[in-house]
């Protein structure tokens, strides 16, 4: 227990400092989950946990309910998610998670970007079974709750990794478990404070300087692309993160 944690904490550190593309990210999502499940987040369920992750990254109020506007018009872009794998410089594995209107535009992009940075884009698969798809929730148990009583009733819900900390508790489970987990944790009147999918590598390369060099080219152009939501890598986080 401890890697998906720690993985996790060094990539929202690197996230934090690029919150204008957090929140053009997360507004997509949102609309994707109004036009599948409507504009009601107590009748949405995925609606309801991007609306509590958009407040813990701190995106304005007014910026959610654009994203909610926008999913209800009549000509509201039709977004798809697609997952695309690879390999960046070095073999180091690549899934790039994409919300887009124009999937021919997204896939030549992201080729690009790959073939630029010395990478290779593969098929579907290639290289999907090397990360670990999972689902975390930090909650706010109700007063009074033993952490320790509330791990193992969590851990009958398929949670394998626990953290009590000082503003709250994070889990970690199998991405198959996430609405069991999201259930439970609303019928128990927990505060859900967010809820997401990550995918973790089951092995991660340690790379030189330079070498870590040419693959951060490859992630921030990645990053920087409209389309992408999530970049996972199965490179080594270096220590300065």
């Amino acid at each position: 227990m401890g890697r998906a944690f720690e993985y996790r904490k060094a990539r929202k550190m690197k996230r934090w400092g690029h919150m204008a593309r957090v929140f053009t990210k997360l507004g997509k999502e949102i609309e994707i989950a109004v036009k599948a499940g409507g504009s009601d987040p107590s009748s949405n369920t995925r609606l309801r946990i991007l609306m509590q992750n958009a407040k813990a990254e701190n995106m304005p109020k007014e910026n959610v309910e654009r994203a909610i506007k926008r999913a209800t018009e009549k000509d509201a872009s039709d977004y798809k998610e697609m997952v695309y794998e690879g390999y960046g410089p070095h073999g180091v594995a690549f899934l790039v998670e994409t919300a887009t209107d124009n999937t021919n535009r997204t896939v030549a992009n992201v080729r690009m970007y790959f073939n630029k940075c010395g990478g290779t884009l593969g098929n579907s698969g290639s290289v999907a079974f090397m990360f670990e798809h999972k689902c975390t929730f930090k909650f706010v148990a109700a007063a009074g709750v033993d952490p320790e009583e509330l791990e193992l009733d969590m851990i009958d819900l398929g949670v394998d990794e626990f953290y009590a900390e000082e503003d709250g508790i994070t889990v970690y489970a199998p991405y198959e478990s996430f609405g069991a987990i999201q259930k439970w944790l609303e019928d128990k009147g927990f505060e859900i404070v967010s809820g997401e999918s990550v995918r973790i590598p089951t092995d991660q390369k340690d790379l030189s300087a330079e070498e870590r060099e040419a693959v951060e080219k490859l992630i921030e152009k990645l990053e920087e692309d409209e389309d992408v939501v999530n970049v996972y890598h199965a490179m080594k986080e270096g220590d300065e993160e």
